[in-house]
């Protein structure tokens, strides 16, 4: 999906989305060493992602927003990150996949496929 013309400084408020797209990093570490997302390099992932997309020019309103969130139930494909409105799911290993997914997908509206999670992946 080709991105949208970024909205003017004194333009009307951003419709009813605010975002063009929200990427959600889970950050979740679960009790008694079971395996989540914060084991494998989440916090890592979502502060490269913000730093990316805040030095890329992409965060805003109407543009990009990245979060965190606790657990997003898909553990066994850890870490995980989720980007709407599309509700693409990715995991990633280092920063040249979040590099990969902030150029393609949140900049270019174009999914990293090789990045995406199964879906028959969970918890």
């Amino acid at each position: 999906m080709p991105r949208s013309p970024t909205p003017a400084a004194s333009a009307a408020p951003v419709a009813p989305g605010y975002y063009e797209r929200h990427i959600f990093f889970c950050l979740n570490e679960r009790k008694g060493g079971e395996d989540s997302c914060a084991l494998h390099g989440a916090q890592q992932g979502f502060d490269h992602c913000k730093a990316s997309v805040k030095a890329a020019g992409l965060s805003g309103a109407g543009k990009v927003r990245v979060n965190k969130a606790g657990c997003l139930d898909r553990c066994a494909g850890g870490p995980v990150a989720v980007v709407y409105p599309e509700a693409v799911w990715y995991t990633f290993v280092d920063q040249a996949d979040i590099d990969e997914i902030v150029e393609s997908h949140l900049k270019n509206g174009q999914v990293v496929e090789r990045l995406v999670l199964p879906a028959d992946v969970g918890r």
